[in-house]
C-alpha cells in the first residue's frame, strides 16, 4: 500500500525557485550578458557621470568655494569610461591647471592693467600650449591643452583686478582639484572598468582577427580594395593600441612594469603585418604576370600555411599556432629545395620569383613565431625566451602641422580679443575662453569645424536650459538633494549624447556650458540677462571658431597633406640611410603613426584618403625590403672583398630609393631600377665565386630574394610612383 507525504510549501517554493532559475539562465542569461557588455556599458558610464558631477558640486559647496559649478564642469570634461583614462587624464589635468595657474599669475603681474598687451601675452600663451598638445599627443595632449585652457579662465575674467588674481588662480585650483578628485574616486571605486582588462580583450581579438585575415591572404586571395581597408584597419588598431597602452599603465601596476613588454609585442605584430603585406604583393604580381609555373610550385606552402593559422579548438594562448608553425619552419628549407631541384632547368628565368617568394614565406612564418610566443608569455605573466631590443613607439609630427595649429588657435583667439577690447563687450572675455576652449578641444579632431559647429549647437540649447532652471527650477527647489534631483536627468542628457560618435561635440557643448553658465553656486544670483549675453558669447565664440577652421585654416589644405605625405615618403628614405640599430621599430611606429594622422585629416571614402594610403603600403613595401638589404649586406660583410662594386653598388641601390620616395617621378623609378639591376648582378657574380660553401651561399641568395623583391616593387604597375 502506497504512501502519500503531504507537500510542505516550502518544497513548493524551492521548486518553482529551481525552475525560475533554470529559465532565467536559458531565457535571460545570455540578453542580460549582451546587454550588459554593450548598452549596460553606457548606462553605467552616464551614473558614474553624473554621480560623480553632483558629488563634486555638493563636495565644494561644502567646502564653500565661490564657484562650486567649476567643480562639476572639471568632472564633465574629465570623465572617461575607463578608469585608467580618468586616472592618466587627471595626472596631466593636475599638471596643466598648476602650470595654467602660475602662467596667469605670471601673464598678470607683467601687465598689469594693459589689457592690450595681456591679451597679446594670453593668446600666445594659450596657442603655445595647443601647439605642443598636437605634438605630443595621446593624454599628454590634455595636460599641455589644460595648461593653456587654465590660464585663460583664471586670468581673462580678473585682468582688470589684478589685486583679485592671485586669490581666484588658488581658488580655481581648488575647485578643479575636487572635480578631479571626485572623478578619479567614483570611477575607481564604482564597478571600475579597467583598461587593463579591455587591453588584454583587444589583444585577444586582434590576434584572432588577424590570423583569420592571414589565412585569407595566403589561402583563396583576397582583392585589393578589401585587402586595403582592412589593412587601414589594422593601422587605427596599431596606432590605438599605443594610446590604450600608455593609460592602462596608470591603473595597473603588472602593465606598467610589463611596458616594454607590450611595446615588443606592438611592433612585432607591425613586422607580422608588413611581411604578410610583401606576400600579397607577390602574389598578386605573379598572377598579373602569368607566372603559372611559379605560382604552381609555391602554392602548396601557401595552401599548408593558411590552414595552419585557421582557428582551431585549442587556445592560442597555450602556443598551439606557434607549436606548428616551429614545425613548419623548420622543414621549410629542406621542401623548398626539393621543390626547387626539378625546376631548375625548365624555369630558369623564373627562379627569382620562387626563391623570393620562398624567402619572404620563412620570413613571415619567424615574424609570426616570435609575435605568438611574446603574445602567449604576456598572457601566461612569465617572461619571453628571447631578448629582442625593441625601441620604444616613436610618434611622428609634421613640424608644420605644429605651426599651423599655434597660428590657427592665435588669429581665432586674435579677433574675438580684439573685439572685445574695441567694443568693451561685457560678456567678451566668455567669448575669448569659449575660442581657446574650441581651439585646444578641436585640436586633434577630425573635422574641427564639425566639432566646433556641434558644440556651438550645444552651446546654443544649454543656454536655454540653463534660463529655465535659472527662472523656473532653482527658485521652487530646496535642498540639495532636489538640487541633485533636478540636476540629474539634464546632466545625464548631455553625457549620453557625448558618447555618441557623431554627436560628440554636442553633447560635450551642452553638459560643459550647461555647468559653466547655469551650474548653481553656494549663492546663486538670478540673473537671466547676464546668463543670456555670456551663452551668447559662447555660442558666436564657436561659430567664429568654426569659421576660422573652415575658411582660413582648413586642416585638409593640400599643401599640409602634402607635407605629411612628404614625412610619411621620408620614412623610406630613414630606412635607406638612417643608423641601422632600433631602425626597423622607429621606421614601423613613424610610418603607422603619419598613416593614420592622415586618415583622420582627410575625408572618407576620398581619393586622396585612398592614395595616402597606397603611398603607406608602398613605403612599408619599399622600406622593410631596403632594411632587410642592409641587415643582409652588413651580415655579409664579407662580399667587399670579393668584388671590388659590391658596395658602391649597394649603396647606389639605397641611395636611388631613397631619392625616388623623396622626390617620386619616372626618371627615380629608372634610376633605382637601373641600380638594383646592377647590384643584382654583381651579387649573383659573388653567389658563383661562394656557392661551394653553404652558409655563405645562402647569405647571398638572401641578398638576391631582397633585391628582386625590390625589382619587383619598381616594376609594379599600381604603385604610386608609377601611377604619378
Amino acid at each position: 500500500m502506497k504512501r502519500y507525504h503531504a507537500i510542505k510549501p516550502t518544497d513548493c517554493f524551492r521548486s518553482w525557485s529551481i525552475l525560475w532559475q533554470a529559465f532565467s539562465r536559458r531565457s535571460f542569461g545570455p540578453a542580460i550578458r549582451d546587454w550588459a557588455n554593450s548598452d549596460g556599458l553606457t548606462w553605467l558610464h552616464l551614473l558614474k557621470t553624473v554621480t560623480a558631477g553632483l558629488l563634486a558640486l555638493g563636495i565644494a559647496m561644502l567646502l564653500d568655494l565661490s564657484q562650486p559649478r567649476i567643480a562639476m564642469t572639471t568632472v564633465f570634461v574629465l570623465m572617461q569610461p575607463f578608469s585608467g583614462m580618468v586616472l592618466a587624464k587627471s595626472f596631466y589635468r593636475i599638471l596643466g591647471t598648476a602650470v595654467g595657474a602660475v602662467a596667469a599669475i605670471v601673464l598678470g603681474a607683467l601687465f598689469v592693467q594693459q589689457p592690450e598687451l595681456y591679451m597679446l601675452g594670453m593668446i600666445g600663451w594659450v596657442s603655445a600650449c595647443i601647439a605642443a598638445a598636437v605634438r605630443y599627443r595621446h593624454f599628454r595632449w590634455y595636460g599641455f591643452v589644460l595648461a593653456g585652457y587654465t590660464a585663460a579662465l583664471i586670468g581673462i575674467p580678473n585682468v582688470t583686478e589684478p589685486d583679485a588674481l592671485f586669490l581666484a588662480a588658488l581658488t580655481r585650483a581648488a575647485e578643479v582639484a575636487v572635480g578631479i578628485i571626485c572623478s578619479s574616486a567614483v570611477s575607481a571605486l564604482i564597478v571600475p572598468q579597467r583598461s587593463s582588462l579591455a587591453l588584454r580583450h583587444a589583444l585577444q581579438i586582434r590576434y584572432a582577427n588577424f590570423m583569420v585575415f592571414a589565412a585569407q591572404v595566403l589561402g583563396c586571395g583576397i582583392e585589393r580594395g578589401q585587402f586595403e581597408r582592412r589593412f587601414a584597419d589594422i593601422v587605427d588598431e596599431i596606432v590605438g593600441f599605443e594610446a590604450t597602452r600608455s593609460f592602462a599603465a596608470f591603473e595597473d601596476p603588472a602593465m606598467r612594469s610589463r611596458r616594454q613588454h607590450l611595446g615588443r609585442l606592438n611592433g612585432e605584430f607591425m613586422d607580422a603585418c608588413t611581411r604578410l603585406h610583401a606576400l600579397h604583393q607577390l602574389l598578386k604580381r605573379l598572377r598579373a604576370n602569368g607566372s603559372t609555373p611559379t605560382l604552381a610550385a609555391i602554392r602548396p606552402y601557401f595552401d599548408e600555411l593558411s590552414t595552419l593559422l585557421a582557428p582551431r579548438l585549442e587556445t592560442t594562448l597555450e602556443g598551439g599556432v606557434a607549436a606548428r608553425l616551429r614545425l613548419f619552419q623548420a622543414a621549410l628549407p629542406r621542401r623548398v629545395r626539393e621543390t626547387r631541384r626539378p625546376l631548375e632547368p625548365v624555369l630558369a628565368e623564373s627562379l627569382a620569383d620562387f626563391d623570393t617568394a620562398a624567402e619572404l614565406l620563412y620570413r613571415f612564418v619567424d615574424e609570426w613565431i616570435r609575435y605568438s610566443e611574446t603574445y602567449a608569455s604576456l598572457a601566461r605573466r612569465k617572461p619571453v625566451g628571447s631578448q629582442r631590443d625593441f625601441s620604444r613607439y616613436v610618434s611622428r609630427t609634421n613640424s608644420f602641422v605644429v605651426a599651423f595649429a599655434f597660428i590657427r588657435s592665435a588669429v581665432a583667439m586674435a579677433i574675438l580679443g580684439w573685439f572685445w577690447i574695441a567694443t568693451d563687450w561685457p560678456s567678451g572675455g566668455f567669448a575669448v575662453i569659449g575660442t581657446a576652449l574650441a581651439c585646444a578641444l578641436t585640436s586633434t579632431s577630425p573635422n574641427a569645424t564639425k566639432m566646433a559647429l556641434q558644440m556651438a549647437v550645444g552651446a546654443m540649447f544649454a543656454t536655454m536650459t540653463g534660463y529655465l532652471f535659472t527662472c523656473y527650477v532653482y527658485p521652487n527647489i530646496d535642498g540639495f538633494p532636489l538640487l541633485c534631483i533636478s540636476l540629474a536627468p539634464v546632466l545625464a542628457l548631455g553625457a549620453f549624447i557625448a558618447t555618441r560618435k557623431h554627436a560628440a561635440g554636442y553633447g560635450i557643448g551642452f553638459s560643459v556650458f550647461f555647468c559653466l553658465l547655469a551650474g548653481p553656486d553656494n549663492v546663486v544670483t538670478f540673473v537671466p540677462d547676464l546668463l543670456i549675453n555670456n551663452g551668447i558669447a559662447l555660442t558666436v565664440s564657436m561659430l567664429a571658431a568654426a569659421i576660422v577652421f573652415a575658411v582660413v585654416f582648413p586642416a585638409d589644405m593640400p599643401w599640409l597633406i602634402e607635407r605629411i605625405m612628404g614625412d610619411l615618403r621620408g620614412q623610406a628614405v630613414s630606412a635607406c640611410k638612417g643608423e641601422l640599430r632600433g631602425l626597423s621599430q622607429r621606421f614601423q611606429s613613424g610610418t603607422h603613426d603619419l598613416t593614420s594622422q592622415l586618415r583622420m585629416l582627410l575625408s572618407r571614402r576620398s581619393r586622396r584618403r585612398r592614395d595616402a594610403l597606397r603611398w603607406m603600403l608602398a613605403t612599408l613595401e619599399a622600406g622593410r625590403a631596403a632594411i632587410d638589404l642592409r641587415n643582409e649586406t652588413a651580415y655579409a660583410a664579407y662580399a667587399h672583398a670579393l668584388h671590388p662594386r659590391w658596395r658602391s653598388a649597394i649603396e647606389r641601390t639605397c641611395d636611388d630609393l631613397a631619392q625616388l620616395f623623396e622626390r617620386p617621378d619616372t626618371r627615380a623609378a629608372e634610376r633605382a631600377l637601373i641600380s638594383v639591376r646592377s647590384a643584382t648582378w654583381i651579387a649573383q657574380d659573388i653567389l658563383q665565386t661562394v656557392h661551394a660553401d653553404r652558409d655563405r651561399r645562402h647569405d647571398l641568395q638572401r641578398i638576391l630574394s631582397c633585391l628582386h623583391f625590390i625589382r619587383t616593387a619598381l616594376l609594379d604597375k599600381d604603385a604610386p610612383f608609377n601611377a604619378r
